[in-house]
């Protein structure tokens, strides 16, 4: 425990460090926010810094590599930080082309699913092969497995890219996605310390598997020093693409990706939102289900405060963690 708890403290110390030198040194590259046109109006935040998920990306790796345990098996940890890192690349790369491009467009669609497509039928097999991770789901709270067989690929391929791109539409209002994806991260962490506690002999590779989400988890609370309203750095798509990697890598390897749409309401919500939105635009020839979609810019279009959306975001995401908690903990 204490090992864990250093984690989560020395990735908050180099975040809270970090944050300091890294935003005026992408202000001084002019890599300022270009705002959508069609979205709220959010013209003062023009110019705000993106690429920040930086600033919570290296010291959640650098803290999880210093403190896992090296004795243990690293093949789950392995399979949580190329998720993350591989995941956090694409961002980077479509944040790149879009500072660069002065829009509010980098990669387009296909190029940006293309490599995650690819990225994600690798994590798949790989998970897919291992003796730990094989064909089989755990269904919540009934702690009952689901073998999906070969079927077990595409599946996940579905819900890896599903997940990263979720974690990307909530990253809309300063320290909403940093927030919800924290109590996600604190929560993946108390079910891999309950997994391997259950589990002697799988014990080292899930506390190792904790280990990385302390990381993440310390990072992120560090990052939202700079990133809550009013926020002075976004964390692009690097960070919520790294962020979206990291929680969905986490749950492949302890087969709980069933949980995400629980822990992880607030992303899914943001695309189902927006799947509802674009459907019944072209149902309706040009009307729309919601003002605007993901769902927190139709509460912002209804007039609600963007703190209050977000507290009320991290008011449910937490209530979800703490019932999902239930079935792990006794």
């Amino acid at each position: 425990m204490q090992r864990l708890i250093w984690t989560v403290v020395a990735a908050f110390a180099m975040a809270i460090v970090l944050g300091p030198i890294i935003i005026p040194w992408l202000k001084k590259l002019k890599l300022g926010k270009v705002m959508y046109e069609l979205g709220p109006d959010h013209a003062a935040k023009a110019g705000t810094p993106q690429m920040g998920g930086i600033i919570f990306a290296l010291p959640a790796l650098i803290a999880a590599a210093a403190f896992c345990y090296k004795d243990a098996d690293l093949s789950l940890f392995f399979i949580c930080l190329v998720s993350a890192l591989g995941f956090g690349l694409i961002g980077f790369i479509d944040d790149f082309l879009k500072v660069k491009k002065h829009s509010s467009e980098g990669l387009t669609p296909k190029q940006k699913l293309a490599p995650q497509i690819v990225l994600s039928i690798g994590l798949s097999i790989w998970a897919y092969l291992h003796p730990a991770i094989g064909s089989s789901l755990t269904v919540p709270f009934v702690n009952v497995e689901w073998n999906l067989g070969f079927f077990y690929i595409p599946v996940m391929v579905f819900i890896l890219v599903g997940t990263v791109n979720s974690a990307n539409l909530l990253d809309g209002l300063d320290g909403l996605l940093g927030g919800c994806s924290l109590f996600d991260f604190i929560t993946m962490v108390i079910i891999c310390l309950a997994l391997a506690a259950a589990n002697p002999d799988r014990a080292g590779s899930l506390l190792n598997v904790a280990i990385f989400g302390g990381a993440m988890a310390g990072g992120i609370i560090g990052f939202l020093q700079y990133n809550s309203h009013p926020a002075r750095v976004f964390m692009g798509d690097v960070g919520s693409f790294f962020i979206g990697g990291a929680l969905v890598g986490m749950a492949m390897v302890t087969r709980l990706s069933l949980l995400l749409p629980i822990i992880a309401l607030a992303m899914f919500m943001s695309s189902v939102s927006d799947l509802i939105q674009f459907a019944y635009f072209r149902a309706t020839h040009g009307k729309r289900f919601f003002k605007m979609a993901p769902l927190h810019h139709h509460f912002e279009k209804c007039g609600m405060p963007e703190t209050k959306i977000v507290a009320m975001y991290y008011i449910v995401t937490v209530m979800l963690c703490l019932l999902t908690l239930l079935g792990f903990v006794a």
